[in-house]
């Protein structure tokens, strides 16, 4: 039998907080618990009638009579933001975390941008994304400076318009700073961010692109290769890893274009691994603590999920589940350290509850594939 994987994060739809959330300033965060509260109960049939509400209590979301494989997973190793995340769904722990910059960058730091860039630099501050363009974008208009920020997560994040410098150029400014960010100030990921519009008016434009770290160990979509078995990623997840393990990366920036190439390889693919992320819920909605928005994008998914089930072959394996959270009741509008849920459709999955670390997602679908284990990685086959 010719089988397929499809493994969908659903982008900082965390589920309650990690033993350790203290130590990130996240005690008590429960990003889908507290959604649920805020909005006075979710609308979400398709996931609830997979097991959502079975997995932790969610205001609307009643446990399901016949849930599919279902449970919360938590990481292994530090951090919480979207390379974690990623890495170790299939199985990349890295053991220490990644440089962070609360205060800003330093002098070093801010000479490795100004000479991949020949321009100056403003901001150098934790900043919201959508924030930084709308209180420093008139200035970069002017002084042609890129708009550099950060977050509590491991990135270095260029904004700058398209009318100052064209995108393919601040996708080459990205790449040279990448390159020159190593040794203590290896960060997770260097993010280009072109935007458009004018004062008042400026949004992002759907040409961001990820500059990531290479994966510090082997990982299941490597072992996939190895057993001839195809790997596509959809949305940031290729480059997350840095294009290591991956045959062919499709687009996916906004949830609509990430939707739309899972259906599509969910029609045509005839054997594979797909991967994919739907970035809107955590990018869009998240930081923002758009409560509302987040509710809406969620139902979103919840009827593309209802039209995935319908494609599903004999043979087939869908997972739903999450990288972290980010909790829109938090004090911060940063990732919030959390468990993610799981949810798992094959056939024969019987209504069991499965936890464990996040790892098990790459062991499930390398064994579902290709009919093995692989002893050095972590993680457990739900299967």
């Amino acid at each position: 039998m010719t089988r397929r994987t499809f493994v969908v994060v659903l982008d900082a739809c965390g589920a309650g907080a990690l033993p350790d959330a203290d130590e990130y300033g996240d005690a008590g965060t429960n990003t889908l618990g507290h959604l649920a509260a805020v909005v006075g109960g979710l609308d979400l049939p398709t996931l609830g009638r997979l097991g959502l509400g079975s997995i932790i209590p969610l205001e609307g979301v009643p446990p399901a009579a016949e849930p599919v494989v279902h449970g919360r997973l938590h990481a292994l190793g530090p951090g919480k933001d979207s390379t974690a995340g990623h890495w170790e769904l299939m199985g990349v722990v890295a053991h220490s975390p990644p440089p962070t910059y609360p205060d800003g960058f330093p002098d070093e730091v801010v000479r490795i941008v100004a000479e991949a860039s020949g321009r100056g630099m403003i901001c150098n501050r934790p900043y919201n994304g959508i924030g930084a363009i709308d209180d420093f974008g008139a200035e970069h208009l002017l002084t042609g400076a890129l708009i550099v920020y950060t977050s509590q997560d491991s990135v270095l994040q260029v904004a700058a318009h398209v009318d100052v410098v064209l995108p393919e150029d601040l996708y080459e400014i990205c790449s040279r700073v990448r390159e020159q960010m190593t040794g203590a100030h290896a960060v997770g990921r260097v993010i280009a961010r072109p935007f458009a519009g004018g004062p008042g008016c400026f949004e992002r434009t759907e040409g961001r692109h990820d500059f990531g770290l290479p994966p510090v160990g082997r990982s299941y979509l490597e072992e996939l290769r190895a057993a001839q078995v195809p790997v596509h990623t959809v949305g940031k997840v290729g480059e997350l890893f840095s294009g290591v393990g991956i045959d062919v990366m499709h687009p996916g920036a906004t949830n609509e274009r990430a939707i739309s190439e899972t259906t599509r390889l969910l029609e045509s693919l005839e054997h594979g691994l797909v991967f994919a992320n739907l970035v809107e819920t955590d990018q869009v909605y998240g930081h923002r603590h758009d409560a509302d928005g987040f509710h809406g994008a969620l139902r979103e998914i919840d009827s593309s999920v209802a039209g995935w089930l319908d494609l599903l072959r004999p043979g087939d394996m869908l997972v739903l589940t999450a990288d972290h959270g980010c909790d829109v009741t938090s004090p911060r509008t940063d990732h919030t350290r959390e468990h993610v849920p799981l949810l798992a459709a094959f056939e024969g999955h019987g209504a069991r509850r499965h936890d464990g670390p996040l790892a098990d997602v790459g062991a499930s679908a390398l064994k579902w594939l290709a009919g093995r284990d692989a002893a050095a990685l972590p993680g457990t086959p739900f299967l």
